[in-house]
């Protein structure tokens, strides 16, 4: 629908007040009374986001001869991610723009490995649990690669299925660490084994854990290994702007060595313009972005992130608790920020639908139908409100008409 272009400016106060009105209808993050989208760590790291961005702003990542600063930024934030992750020496990274833009350009170093490494020359394929993310599917269409999804077991990649299903033309394996519907870490070290003993490419998708799993570790939580150090990975996507807490859009790729990272890469003099080289599927790179990561990571420190992901937890096990008690099954043995769950009597399309009448947004799995909680720092402040308002949702589902259960869609 074409809309005309207003013929004169209107005061800025004016538009601030017009937009104020346009996010009447928002859910109210900054409340705690959101479990997707946004990762809500509290005022102050809401305040340095702002506030490193807006220095940055006007700055272009494409440019690094032009903002040495943004490189050096850059660079750092890629060796503190390394240094969570188990980089071994000669391990490189990038930033990119999200989970979707580093999977794609992880597929795409893969695809070019395959072809120049491997000497792959007809169709291509890569291999996926049932659970992992829709960006991979996005990506495989954009390359036109093959994708084959293999059915869970128990919830987790099927390392054995997975095997049977990859052959020669298999650029790609793939687990997640955790994936999203569920929450769960597949087995990574079973997948690992299966890399290493068939020289195929272990991608781990970490766009939620990659940020948190190493502090819940720390923390004395139980997560099994899922990064390079286990030998068959060779490239990890982990999203800053999640559970790293800095501004959107952010997100990290990762790879085992420099000289597979050099297939990710586009490099290209053969045109009026002069020579381009770009490690994202983006030309230009917002600045605010790279250093408002930088300034996240730093204020945080180790210390920091512990403390968050500490909360993240308690909140997790809080509403694990309190939702069995109210005769909720929980899926699977979450160990990070995502927690779904469902009722064996009632349709968790209903409970979701009052749950919406009290303010709460949040996302639904549909194989099998369940609510799903991806939990923030600050959730633990409003755990205890969260369950109060889960049991009047269910008593009110239950005591009204069978909701027939549905898809809903997020986009």
């Amino acid at each position: 629908m074409s809309k005309p272009l207003p013929e004169t400016g209107t005061d800025w106060n004016q538009l601030k007040a017009r937009m104020a009105d346009y996010a009447g209808g928002d859910v109210r993050w900054r409340d705690g009374k959101t479990a997707v989208y946004v990762f809500n760590a509290g005022p102050e790291v809401e305040r340095i986001q702002k506030e490193a961005y807006s220095l940055f702003m006007s700055e272009n990542g494409l440019g690094p001869a032009a903002f040495p600063s943004l490189k050096r930024m850059e660079e750092e934030v890629i060796g503190f991610g390394l240094g969570l992750l188990h980089g071994p020496d000669g391990a490189s990274g990038v930033m990119t723009s999200g989970g979707t833009d580093s999977i794609t350009m992880a597929i795409k170093a893969a695809r070019d490995y395959g072809r120049k490494v491997r000497g792959i020359t007809g169709p291509l394929n890569i291999v996926l649990p049932r659970s992992a993310h829709l960006a991979f599917d996005k990506a495989a269409a954009l390359m036109e690669i093959e994708v084959r999804r293999v059915p869970l077991r128990d919830m987790l990649a099927d390392a054995q299925a997975m095997g049977e299903v990859a052959d020669e033309a298999t650029i790609m394996i793939v687990g997640s660490a955790p994936n999203f519907p569920f929450g769960l870490i597949d087995p990574i070290g079973e997948l690992s084994a299966l890399a290493v003993d068939r020289d195929l490419w272990l991608h781990v998708d970490a766009c939620v854990g990659g940020y948190i799993a190493p502090f819940v570790r720390m923390n004395g939580g139980d997560v099994p290994p899922f990064d390079f150090e286990l030998a068959g990975v060779r490239s990890i996507s982990a999203d800053l702007h999640k559970y790293g807490y800095c501004a959107k859009g952010a997100s990290t790729l990762f790879f085992r060595s420099a000289d597979l990272m050099a297939h990710m890469i586009f490099d290209m003099r053969d045109w009026p313009g002069g020579r381009m080289v770009t490690p994202t599927l983006a030309g230009t790179r917002p600045g605010g972005a790279i250093s408002a990561a930088w300034a996240v990571m730093n204020h945080l420190g180790v210390a920091g992130y512990r403390e968050k992901q500490g909360q993240v937890t308690q909140a997790r096990e809080k509403i694990e608790a309190g939702a069995r008690a109210l005769g909720f099954e929980i899926l699977g043995k979450p160990q990070l920020g995502i927690v779904a769950f469902r009722h064996p009597d009632v349709a968790s399309l209903a409970v979701w639908s009052k749950l919406r009448e009290r303010g709460w947004f949040a996302s639904l799995t549909t194989e099998p139908q369940s609510l799903h909680l991806m939990l923030s720092p600050f959730h633990a402040q409003v755990a205890d409100q969260y369950l109060t308002d889960l049991a009047w949702a269910l008593g009110e589902a239950r005591s009204a008409a069978p909701v027939a259960t549905k898809e809903v869609r997020y986009s």
